[in-house]
């Protein structure tokens, strides 16, 4: 789920580097792939939020739209300052600015088209994928609460757990 955000950043970065009258060059793709971090990132905790919040609600859905809008602020603040960091880079102006410019122009247009598809498609795609699955939990920690091998302390239990299924 989380790479359904990374063909939002090349086409942002594509599309800001056309408009801008910019070249595919090393610049270029280092900039798409600093964008393509910061949005798996964003995608990671939002998916990580969400998967904890279906369980919580059993429900994908309202998980999926209570996630995004919990991770609204951070994923806009993170987008805003690498935006405002990576505004005088893109500008060229600076002396031998306009070989890193492209650097700037990559990132600026990645991480917009990447904002959008985090908040607005991911969630889709989470409530769509994880709609019929499960809502036991996959651990197999005996100390976890949550774990269908809770052991409540006793170290015997979980031996008498494993040695029923056998």
């Amino acid at each position: 789920m989380v790479l359904v955000t990374i063909p939002a950043v090349l086409a942002g970065s594509m599309l800001l580097l056309l408009i801008t009258g910019g070249t595919l060059n090393l610049q270029s793709y280092m900039g798409i792939i600093m964008s393509v971090g910061i949005s798996v990132a964003n995608a990671v905790l939002l998916v990580t939020n969400a998967e904890t919040l279906r369980i919580e609600y059993k429900d994908a859905s309202k998980a999926a739209r209570v996630s995004g809008a919990v991770r609204l602020r951070p994923i806009l603040m993170t987008t805003v300052a690498m935006i405002a960091g990576m505004i005088p880079m893109a500008s060229g102006m600076s002396e031998g600015g306009e070989q890193s410019a492209p650097l700037g122009r990559a990132v600026i247009g990645g991480l917009i088209a990447s904002t959008f598809a985090a908040l607005l498609v991911l969630p889709v795609v989470f409530a769509g994928v994880q709609k019929k699955t499960t809502f036991k939990s996959v651990s197999l920690d005996p100390e976890d609460a949550n774990s269908e091998f809770y052991d409540n302390g006793d170290p015997r239990s979980i031996n008498l757990e494993l040695s029923n299924s056998i």
